[in-house]
């Protein structure tokens, strides 16, 4: 049997989904997918396109997952409905994983939690932050409302193999960076097209000891950067997180070490202290201390970058025993159910209600300008969530700040942007703090 040539793990993935020894970049694919997701703003429309075609069922009602999380709760009439559709959708066709009010959650982070999303995955969604998923070691990526209509209804999507860009982290990181650090400081140095239709795949020493809560922030960052898709080499930490989860049956799949890849970038992650993207792109991204004193008026924590209980930890930590600046409003949003549970049940809401933030069902919400937190004009929010366009979050002349929790939090008390050791002198290494004390 002949050998084939060195591969990423991107490329092994398309390959064994395609059912093929071997692929190149540039090849057009015919790949099996493992799951199919849509909420309630993308999927009304590939419904429409799905019944337009004449499908009768979906391919398989295990892997079809539909959550209701933009708008949801349902924040008017016309939300009401998208909601509905979905629903309606989900009964008739006997789907095992739709999720309404009460056990839904931020998509990106409620699926990996529920062990919906596995090693060696193939998984589109209807939503450009699939890619979050590349860091359990799956290929993940999103794609438009018509190709989430042709998954359902025959679980195949053609691809085009993206080539690979690899990320080498090495050095210890500095107290208060995580992972959102990492990814806002690599966008800014290849821009938001430097890594258009490539495969970011993260790896070197910081990476391998990076929680699982800093590689998903990565990973759902990668489409910042223009990528197809984010990945790591699933490891201890990957296989820790998923075998308590996971319900059916996965593969490993790992870069070979000759690999060819477009480019290489090594980055000292000793270097690189708390980032801040400054409007309107993420791409502006500074150290903190570089940014001067800029005021703000509202400050987010959640999304389905940072909303995960560590990211809450993380936050309460700073907040503990504080206020928040006088005329700032903190929102605070748990991205699942049992991220809210848990963190009430730690006590970290308290924390947050004594500090003077206010805490929301999870939702995607102010992040895409939906509710929970619209911005007027003239007014700056700072937030952990992952885009800064001009008017994501609200009015055209308003303007969003991307940074970590931390820095979120330490800002929300001094009402401007701001480092944590401004507010707290002892920091922590990455984002590997247990609990509050």
């Amino acid at each position: 049997m002949a050998k084939t040539h060195p591969m990423t793990i991107t490329e092994k993935i398309l390959a064994s989904h395609a059912r093929e020894k071997e692929v190149f970049p540039g090849d057009l694919v015919d790949a099996r997918v493992d799951l199919a997701l849509g909420n309630d703003i993308t999927a009304p429309l590939a419904i429409q396109a799905f019944e337009k075609m004449g499908a009768k069922k979906v391919f398989h009602r295990d892997r079809v997952v539909l959550v209701p999380d933009h708008f949801a709760p349902a924040k008017d009439i016309l939300s009401a409905q998208q909601c509905k559709v979905l629903r309606n959708f989900a009964k008739a066709h006997r789907l095992t994983h739709y999720f309404e009010i009460g056990e839904m959650g931020i998509e990106h982070a409620l699926l990996p939690e529920k062990g919906l999303v596995l090693p060696g995955d193939v998984v589109i969604g209807a939503d450009s932050h699939t890619c979050t998923y590349g860091a359990l070691g799956a290929f993940s990526t999103g794609v438009g409302s018509t190709d989430l209509a042709a998954v359902m209804a025959t679980g195949r999507l053609w691809f085009k193999v993206p080539e690979s860009i690899k990320f080498i982290f090495y050095g210890k990181l500095n107290p208060w960076v995580s992972g959102k650090d990492l990814i806002l400081f690599t966008i800014g140095q290849i821009g938001v097209d430097g890594a258009l239709y490539q495969a970011m795949e993260f790896t070197g020493e910081t990476i391998r000891t990076l929680p699982m809560e800093g590689r998903f922030t990565v990973a759902n960052m990668a489409i910042e950067a223009g990528g197809k898709s984010g990945i790591f080499d699933p490891d201890q930490i990957t296989l820790r997180y998923v075998k308590k989860r996971a319900t059916r049956h996965y593969k490993l799949y790992h870069s070979d070490a000759d690999a060819r890849y477009r480019e290489v970038y090594e980055y000292d992650a000793s270097k690189i202290n708390p980032q801040v993207s400054l409007p309107h792109i993420p791409s502006n991204a500074r150290d903190v201390r570089e940014v001067g004193k800029i005021e703000i008026d509202q400050v987010v924590i959640g999304s389905c970058t940072n909303g995960r209980l560590e990211d809450l930890r993380v936050a309460a930590k700073i907040l503990k025993g504080k206020k928040i600046a006088p005329s700032l409003r903190l929102i605070v949003i748990p991205a699942t159910q049992e991220i809210y549970r848990q963190a009430l049940k730690e006590g970290l809401f308290d924390i947050f209600l004594s500090s003077g933030a206010v805490i929301s069902p999870p939702t995607c919400g102010p992040c895409l300008g939906g509710y929970m937190g619209v911005l007027a004009e003239g007014e700056r929010s700072l937030a952990t969530t992952n885009r800064n366009f001009r008017g994501r979050m609200g009015h055209v002349q308003s303007e969003v700040y991307l940074a970590s929790p931390a820095v979120a939090a330490a800002s929300a008390i001094k009402g401007r942007i701001c480092h944590p050791e401004e507010v707290v002198k002892k920091g922590f290494k990455g984002s590997r703090v247990r609990g509050v004390k």
